[in-house]
């Protein structure tokens, strides 16, 4: 079936997974229709009074259904993801209405996790990107992600391995994994977003996102957010630990149906810790907070469920940070060994574009600092959108509405791509066929 086919017959559904039978990407499977769901946003934060649950009480809580499990491992069922052995799940193809003013955004992949490539497909290609949903483009349709629409204009492919949920070590064994098999690129990006500090260091995903997905219409097919291989800082050397995947098979997803498995192996888990901790919940072992606190060097204060809910946030937030630290200086490495260039693009939320722009204090200020003082090319996201935000008279709220429906609308994958277009010219040598002089075939008369 060619692709304008696909999308005529697939339009009146609201979500399709896996529907798409092409050369190279996944096998036909039932369609279904799914409501409407607004986007794939963040959830909030909860409040401390939303859920002083204890910790036994939370897992528990937390602890998958027998059906959740067997809904996304039957590869019939029209799922966004599929499971993956190291990385816990990728994306599938589909069609979902979260797209802009209410349209179906048409995602597609490859068997290797490329969302199809569009522009110079047929052509040689140096450049990968690497990242989350921000980079994979969610709620945009193949040829609207940022690297469609870079790749359009340098007049080159740019191939996306782009997997949304991804933090930046899940994203980083991505690459690895790869760029193992397929080296032919030189030139390496990897995409990180606001979020994806502390994803790097969850071991299990959905114990903080799990109850936003499980509140949406039809929660079985987005389900997501699987154990995964994850890092952690050992708090007396500050060295990185990174841990494999306890769910080497498919199998091995049901243990965390079984609540006293979960227990077991999450009741001292300290991101857990963290984020009850966050939540104001009873029980939390205080004395590991307090030893965080020392091994970051970092005040905190634990006198009571207020003054802990926000210490453990921003613990939370440092420790995931450096941890981003030492990913990336092993990338940085990695690449240099293997005689490959590397840039570090940095994308932001809504909520951090509208702190920015009403003049507050970002949150990830030193790892900027960090990823200067190492000398890796670097393109600030944040600082485009508050120099863009200065050229109209517009409140931050409104402005963010320019570019984003949870993620970016096509309007913001096209904003990123140009605000990242100069360092990427700058970057690429050979400058690319639209940068190159003397590419001309008909000289301008003009």
């Amino acid at each position: 079936m060619f692709r304008r086919d696909f999308v005529k017959s697939s339009m009146p559904m609201w979500f399709v997974a896996g529907a798409v039978k092409a050369a190279g990407q996944n096998d036909a499977t039932k369609p279904a229709a799914i409501p409407p769901v607004e986007g794939y946003s963040r959830p909030a934060v909860p409040t401390v009074a939303e859920s002083p649950l204890s910790v036994r009480d939370f897992l528990e809580k937390m602890t998958y259904t027998r059906e959740e499990v067997s809904v996304f491992l039957d590869s019939q069922q029209p799922n966004m993801s599929k499971f993956d052995p190291d990385l816990g799940f990728r994306a599938r193809d589909r069609i979902i209405c979260d797209g802009v003013d209410g349209s179906r955004s048409i995602a597609t992949f490859a068997k290797d996790g490329e969302r199809t490539t569009i522009n110079y497909a047929d052509q040689p290609c140096r450049l990968h990107v690497y990242g989350d949903s921000f980079t994979e483009g969610v709620q945009v349709s193949d040829g609207e992600t940022w690297a469609e629409y870079l790749a359009s204009h340098l007049g080159e492919p740019v191939r996306n391995f782009g997997n949304g949920a991804y933090g930046v070590y899940q994203a980083y064994r991505l690459l690895l994994r790869t760029e193992a098999a397929r080296p032919e690129a030189k030139y390496l990006i990897l995409n990180v977003f606001d979020d994806d500090h502390v994803r790097s260091v969850d071991a299990w995903k959905w114990l903080r996102y799990g109850e936003a997905y499980r509140r949406m219409p039809e929660h079985l097919h987005y389900f997501h957010s699987t154990p995964w291989a994850h890092v952690r800082l050992d708090l007396n050397s500050g060295q990185l630990l990174e841990f494999e995947s306890p769910c080497a098979t498919p199998e091995s997803l049901y243990n965390f149906c079984d609540k006293d498995y979960v227990y077991d192996h999450f009741k001292n888990d300290l991101v857990v810790q963290l984020f009850l901790a966050e939540r104001g919940g009873g029980g939390v072992d205080l004395h590991a907070l307090r030893a965080l606190a020392t091994a970051l060097k970092m005040p905190a204060d634990f006198s009571s469920p207020a003054t802990t809910a926000q210490s453990a946030r921003t613990l939370h937030i440092e420790y995931g940070l450096q941890a981003s630290r030492l990913i990336i200086e092993k990338a940085w490495s990695w690449a240099r060994a293997e005689n490959k260039q590397f840039m570090v693009l940095l994308c932001y939320g809504a909520g951090n574009v509208v702190r920015a722009c009403q003049g507050l204090t970002r949150f990830d200020q030193r790892f900027v600092e960090f990823l200067h003082q190492l000398g890796i090319p670097t393109v600030d996201g944040l600082s485009k959108h508050l120099e863009d935000f200065r050229a109209f008279n517009l409140s931050p709220q409104d402005y963010v509405k320019r570019y984003f429906i949870g993620h970016y609308k096509p309007q913001g994958t096209h904003f990123f791509a140009f605000a990242i277009k100069d360092a990427v010219v700058d970057w690429l040598e050979p400058k690319p066929t639209a940068y190159r002089p003397g590419a001309e075939t008909i000289r301008s008369h003009a």
